[in-house]
């Protein structure tokens, strides 16, 4: 069943146990009005369902994966696992076109991808390089994990003198 590239990523962090709007808004930077309407698909596909609960301040609202909502999420990750094997094997023989070629129609599932560790970072980052592009010319800034490698220089990899390191002088 295709669900779309965010409703995944908003099932994969319910099954999670990210169960709370808020919470779930924050893990999956997704506006409020958005969120509502995937919510809104995954409950009438039969994917999550919404339980009221009483706690001490009145009632809570949780959201919770059914099991068909579960089977979804490890059907489409394993889709995902064989796409990035392949963008791997691809990777791996060196032919530029068809890396290109591969991360246009893969380019959806990127960011997906990144949500579900289901990439290697380091290779995603040399995939980049063979090609002469940056990973932001893929995928929205955004939708990369905090400390990856945007192909953008903003200094910090600046090596200069106070790098902390020995600077030796031999007398040239």
């Amino acid at each position: 069943m295709e669900t779309e590239p965010k409703d995944l990523i908003v099932l994969g962090a319910i099954k999670h146990g990210i169960k709370k709007f808020d919470k779930i808004q924050k893990t999956t930077q997704i506006e409020a009005e958005e969120l509502n309407k995937i919510l809104e698909r995954l409950e009438n596909r039969g994917f999550i369902k919404v339980v009221e609960k009483k706690g001490w301040l009145g009632k809570k609202i949780e959201i919770d994966v059914t099991d068909k909502g579960s089977r979804e999420v490890d059907e489409r990750v394993h889709e995902l696992q064989t796409k990035w094997n392949q963008m791997s094997q691809i990777y791996k023989t060196g032919d530029k076109e068809k890396m290109k070629e591969c991360m246009e129609e893969n380019k959806s599932f990127l960011p997906t991808m990144m949500f579900f560790g289901v990439m290697d970072m380091v290779m995603f980052s040399m995939m980049f390089s063979m090609m002469g592009m940056a990973m932001s010319d893929y995928v929205p800034a955004e939708s990369m994990p905090e400390g990856a490698d945007t192909g953008m220089d903003d200094g910090s990899m600046d090596g200069g003198a106070d790098d902390g390191g020995f600077d030796i002088d031999i007398g040239f």
